[in-house]
């Protein structure tokens, strides 16, 4: 009797084990094929390294939390990009510089530091990939999958199911509208008809990656630039106020991007678009900041000068010891501990505002 029990717990043992192990296995299955991302040095991780640009950060201690050290993202770890892949089950997605063969299959990073809307944008920094050259490098990529699956037909079906992410926008603010001495836009627009154009121009961008494939896209909008490091070292006298103006002209660019997402939702039926309120959840980091774990939001972890962000970090310079403490790595962009943040609530949101009008979870799963 007793050898018959233990013969029977045995067997409920490997029924256990083998439905934990299926579990596992369809937990650990990407949620969708690929994920291709466009944007400008909050999501760079690496095409910029080998053009002619100031705007790099392949060099310490740029990634000195990241696994494979410096790789080209301007942050001291993961950018909101790896999270949010991360989270789809991908992995660190390829920059568009080093992504080969079927490799590409798991999709592409297209952002360049310094890129914009514009083409012009970003152009005092030297070499960039403007949205218009990240779509062209698109472009070249939607054949090389052709190749790869054989015909258009499978590709564009394999391309539906996937997540393009798109955040531009920062730097046609930052290094161009207000850079009156490098740029006259400032003189050409009033805010409102600059977010006008700008929109305009992003919408016919977007349009022509639905041309090619693209049916599941995210659409960051503009965090707050006017509390940046750097906005704070030259534009706001106690070194504590964000720039009012700044993030002003930010929220009229944000407020056309949600009723562009609207718009494109009922022209192209087939697809969806999302808006991701990467303003908001800044405010929320920003206003509460110690529930986040932040002691430090006005100056960089790594920086030089007022507020460590009239400069930004230099090659081999001694950043903070406590960096999960701040919430900026240097003198523009979030650090790691911030794009955790961003890049969960973009995934998932945890409050409505977070994204509209629903999360990247829930867009996978369409």
């Amino acid at each position: 009797m007793g050898r018959e029990i233990r013969k029977w717990v045995v067997v409920c043992m490997v029924v256990v084990l083998v439905v934990n192990l299926r579990h596992i296995g369809a937990q650990g299955q990407p949620q969708v094929p690929c994920y291709f991302i466009f944007g400008d040095s909050l999501v760079d991780n690496g095409n910029n390294n080998n053009i002619a640009s100031l705007a790099k950060a392949n060099y310490m201690p740029y990634g000195i939390d990241f696994p494979r050290g410096p790789t080209g993202r301007f942050s001291n770890g993961k950018t909101t990009v790896d999270v949010i892949s991360e989270l789809l089950g991908l992995g660190y997605i390829p920059p568009y510089a080093t992504a080969r063969g079927r490799n590409i299959l798991r999709g592409v990073n297209y952002a360049s530091a310094a890129a914009g809307i514009r083409d012009e944008t970003g152009r005092q920094l030297g070499g960039r990939i403007s949205m218009n050259g990240q779509v062209n490098n698109y472009k070249n990529t939607v054949s090389q999958i052709v190749n790869i699956l054989g015909d258009e037909a499978s590709a564009a079906n394999y391309l539906s199911q996937c997540i393009f992410s798109l955040g531009l926008g920062s730097n046609d603010y930052l290094n161009n509208y207000f850079m009156p001495n490098n740029y006259p836009t400032s003189r050409q627009f009033t805010p409102e008809q600059y977010a006008d154009v700008l929109i305009q121009q992003y919408s016919q961008q977007i349009r022509t990656l639905y041309n090619f494939g693209a049916r599941k896209l995210a659409l960051t909008g503009v965090g707050q630039i006017g509390c940046s490091p750097n906005a704070l070292a030259q534009n706001s006298p106690d070194g504590r106020t964000c720039v009012q103006r700044f993030n002003n002209a930010n929220q009229l660019f944000n407020s056309r991007l949600i009723s562009l997402v609207d718009n494109l939702n009922n022209n192209f039926p087939d697809a969806r678009f999302i808006y991701i309120n990467a303003y908001g959840i800044f405010q929320d980091m920003i206003s509460n900041p110690a529930s986040f774990g932040f002691r430090v939001t006005n100056a960089g972890c790594c920086g030089v000068g007022r507020n460590r962000g009239q400069i930004t970090c230099l090659p081999f310079q001694t950043p903070c010891i406590n960096r999960n403490a701040f919430l900026f790595w240097d003198a523009f962009h979030p650090g790691e501990s911030a794009n955790i943040v961003i890049g969960r609530r973009s995934y998932s949101a945890q409050s409505a505002s977070d994204a509209y009008p629903i999360d990247i979870r829930r867009l996978a799963q369409l």
